[in-house]
Formats: C-alpha cells, sequence, structure tokens
C-alpha cells in the first residue's frame, strides 16, 4: 500500500490536470462559438487553465 503522502500527491496532480482539461475545454468552446478575447468564457477558461497549470507545475517541482 502506498503511504499518504505518495496518494496525496497522485491526486493533487490529477486533480491539478482535470482542472487544467476544464480551462482548455472552456476556452476551446468558447472561441468556436464566436467568443471574444474579452468575453467571459475566455476570461474563465484562462483562469482555470493557469490555476491547472501552476497547481501542476508546483506539484511536480516539489520532490521531497
Amino acid at each position: 500500500m502506498a503511504a499518504p503522502d505518495q496518494v496525496y500527491r497522485a491526486v493533487s496532480r490529477l486533480f491539478s490536470a482535470i482542472i487544467l482539461g476544464f480551462g482548455l475545454a472552456i476556452l476551446i468552446v468558447t472561441l468556436a462559438n464566436g467568443g471574444g478575447p474579452i468575453s467571459v468564457g475566455v476570461l474563465l477558461g484562462l483562469v482555470f487553465t493557469a490555476l491547472g497549470a501552476g497547481r501542476l507545475y508546483l506539484s511536480l517541482g516539489s520532490r521531497s
């Protein structure tokens, strides 16, 4: 059985990747439906993408 630390890190990376995917999906759908650069969908997509990527970067960078 894996240590609780390893399970937490794996689940954190999984959720980060899911959030990143949601952000990209929001961006793609908004742009495909004719959303402009300052539309709510684009802004939310950018926020989700940045949060997911940042969290994934931080979780991959901390190897202690």
